[in-house]
């Protein structure tokens, strides 16, 4: 079965049909075994490698290997150091290996639309906001606490809204983009494509201390249904993930510098400081955020209907 959505066109004599980033996959060289390979050089140069580049990290920062010793800043760059080199093994698998265009992990057009990544990004970040910050302090004002430090804040935030977009973007081109479309290769019905990547997307996050924290609820809401499914699906229907891009941009960004929760997998210098995590509260917010996001997204903005041509070189060859 073939996903379809408004997105490039795609010529065939007189026939125009409508491609999505799913297709993508049969694009360049999509072999199985270029697959295969292409997980071993992503998970090596994301698991291996970025995990030795974090303690080199944790020595520079802090004279040993222990990042409990680091302070919040430096522990985010502790742990964002690994992102960069995931970034790097995605870039070399669709590149080398599959000799085409990492452009394509996001769109089947010509030029990615940067609109609509921004849309994503107001979508979500409205309810985030509102909902998810706004919302939890009228039920829990005695958990939070502003950070009166606004010069290490000022600091620390062009770092955080540069290395949080390559760890999101990164996390964004494997999860919803390589993953979708290898599992297309196997078999292309939409329910299969939007578990596989939110299980996929769910395991490396269960050793989060949040899990620890909010059990099944947690690990449920707030990482296989969002962002795992909900947002795999949305890719799915727009045939892009330029939404998802921009989502969890905003989810990752508003946790970094305006709400972070003490005890979190990635402390930060964040304006307001939460004391204590609410999984029931956290659960309820997403459920609450997810209709909300989708009227902003589909209602709110409209998505350009004006396709581009794909690109005939990134359509090549098999082997």
């Amino acid at each position: 079965m073939r996903i379809k959505a408004i997105t490039g066109h795609q010529k065939i004599g007189t026939e125009v049909k409508d491609t999505t980033y799913v297709e993508a996959a049969r694009w360049g060289k999509h072999r199985g075994w270029r697959y295969v390979l292409g997980l071993v050089i992503i998970l090596f140069a994301w698991l291996v490698v970025g995990s030795g580049a974090s303690v080199l990290v944790a020595f520079a920062l802090g004279g040993q290997a222990d990042p409990s010793v680091l302070s919040p800043v430096e522990y985010y760059l502790f742990v964002m150091a690994s992102f960069l080199f995931f970034f790097v093994g995605v870039l070399i698998a669709v590149s080398l290996v599959h000799r085409r265009h990492p452009r394509t992990l996001i769109t089947a057009r010509e030029r990615i639309d940067w609109h609509r990544v921004g849309h994503g990004f107001v979508a979500w970040f409205v309810p985030y906001c509102l909902i998810g910050g706004l919302g939890q302090y009228l039920f829990y004002p005695d958990t939070f606490s502003f950070n009166s430090n606004l010069i290490t804040f000022a600091l620390f935030v062009p770092l955080a809204l540069v290395l949080t977009a390559i760890q999101t973007t990164t996390e964004e081109l494997f999860f919803r983009g390589y993953v979708v479309q290898g599992a297309s290769l196997i078999w292309s019905n939409r329910v299969f494509l939007a578990i596989v990547p939110a299980v996929i997307f769910t395991l490396p996050h269960l050793l989060n201390p949040e899990v620890s924290a909010g059990g099944w609820l947690t690990v449920f809401s707030n990482y296989f249904f969002v962002p795992g499914l909900v947002w795999t699906v949305v890719s799915l229907i727009d045939g892009t993930t330029e939404l998802a891009i921009g989502v969890h941009f905003a989810n990752n960004i508003g946790g970094t510098l305006l709400f972070n929760i003490t005890g979190t997998a990635l402390p930060s210098p964040a304006l307001f400081t939460i004391s204590e995590y609410h999984a029931t509260y956290g659960a309820l917010s997403v459920l609450v955020a997810v209709p909300v996001f989708l009227a902003i997204a589909y209602k709110v903005f409209k998505r350009d209907g004006v396709s581009k041509l794909v690109s005939q070189s990134d359509r090549s060859g098999r082997w």
